[in-house]
């Protein structure tokens, strides 16, 4: 079992963390929900027993990335079960985040196609709200100087029923909420410092991708990570205030 309290994570209100990769954690993210009161939890996906998940009462759930593809159901069982716990979910409409392969997990589970892209989208680069995108808390993850990670292989089309937030240059669905749920393809949550290993887990990736270098991304992780640290911490706070109700008492 590997499941993981956050340290000082003691709050009022729960918050699920699910893992793919050890490295891909709630980065920025863990302090600002320890400040809003947030007990954390990580579970790992593919060790962890999800059902200790009530997906219809607990207060909070976040699915985090990996180097998976949803579509990989027979190599990978585990997926079957996240799909089934966020059909319940978000059937129960309960506050609920997912980053990249959380995202397309989803996605997925709300019916949608989730499909190879048509290149490989790593590296720092703006997002594009549309109106609806630029009247939620992504708001705060925009602006001169500001950019996000990137850092995926597929893509996904946008369910049915759900709001469509952002897009990039090369990916129109980047961003969609759905009730309580918010689904980011990007990463807001990375910090300069968690980075590093990154760099070494996603190694052969890296290498095999033309124009994409462990130096160009470290470079540019010095250029925005801070900048994006700051802004997804308003982010993150005016989100919880909307889908949780703020800190709690």
């Amino acid at each position: 079992m590997t499941t993981k309290k956050s340290e000082s994570g003691q709050g009022d209100r729960k918050a699920w963390a699910i893992t793919h990769v050890a490295f891909e954690d709630l980065g920025g993210f863990e302090q600002i929900l320890k400040e809003e009161g947030c007990e954390i939890e990580y579970l790992n996906a593919a060790c962890d027993d999800l059902s200790v998940i009530n997906p219809e009462t607990d207060d909070l759930l976040i699915i985090l990335g990996g180097p998976v593809s949803v579509n990989d159901i027979d190599e990978y069982p585990f997926i079957q079960a996240e799909l089934a716990m966020l059909t319940k979910r978000l059937k129960a409409d309960k506050p609920t985040l997912g980053i990249c392969l959380g995202a397309q997990l989803i996605a997925k589970a709300m019916g949608a196609k989730v499909y190879p892209g048509q290149h490989k989208e790593i590296g720092w680069s703006p997002i594009v709200l549309d109106e609806a995108g630029s009247r939620s808390a992504l708001r705060h993850l925009v602006g001169e100087g500001v950019s996000v990670l990137h850092w995926h292989g597929e893509t996904f089309d946008l369910p049915e029923y759900a709001e469509h937030l952002a897009s990039t240059e090369h990916y129109a669905n980047q961003a969609f909420s759905y009730g309580k749920a918010l689904a980011l393809q990007f990463h807001p949550e990375v910090t300069r410092r968690g980075l590093e290993q990154w760099y070494i887990g996603h190694t052969v990736e890296i290498h095999q991708i033309d124009g994409v270098s462990v130096n160009q991304l470290r470079d540019d992780a010095v250029r925005f990570a801070d900048t994006l640290q700051a802004r997804a911490y308003s982010f993150l706070t005016e989100w919880l205030e909307q889908v949780c109700g703020g800190s709690p008492e």
